[in-house]
């Protein structure tokens, strides 16, 4: 089975003649920013890049905790109202956060059912069987 590539691994600008090729080993260690995260620099582009990158959490001031915890929140039927109220985030910010969410959740979907060929039919059928599925409720 093969693995997923870090940030790091590769080069992620587009442009550059070793853009995605893990092999290429062309990426170094290039200091920290003043956050202290770590950043990169491709040596074939010269180009740098943070750890953040192509992550939901790249060119975002807030932690990573407090993203994930909204996120959690949201999944948990929470109102994002109500976690504007508590967090202290604007609504349109937690939107956005879910909005990255959903984007990058479509990208990893893409990539690992790539390969994988469903039919009409059978995902009907699945549904089929899902909706006649009945949730056991305890007395």
């Amino acid at each position: 089975m093969t693995q997923l590539a870090s940030v790091g691994d590769f080069c992620p600008n587009p442009d550059c003649e070793a853009y995605g090729d893990v092999e290429a080993n062309v990426i170094i260690r290039y200091g920290k920013t003043r956050d202290g995260r770590q950043r990169y620099q491709c040596k074939a582009c010269q180009k740098t890049f943070n750890e953040r990158k192509g992550t939901m959490f790249y060119n975002r001031k807030t932690e990573e905790k407090d993203i994930l915890e909204c996120l959690a929140l949201l999944a948990e039927g929470v109102r994002i109202s109500s976690i504007s109220r508590s967090k202290g985030f604007k609504e349109d910010t937690i939107l956005s956060f879910l909005r990255e969410a959903a984007h990058h959740a479509q990208e990893v979907e893409a990539i690992l059912l790539n390969e994988y060929e469903i039919s009409q039919v059978q995902i009907a059928g699945l549904w089929t069987y899902v909706g006649h599925k009945k949730v056991a409720t305890s007395a």
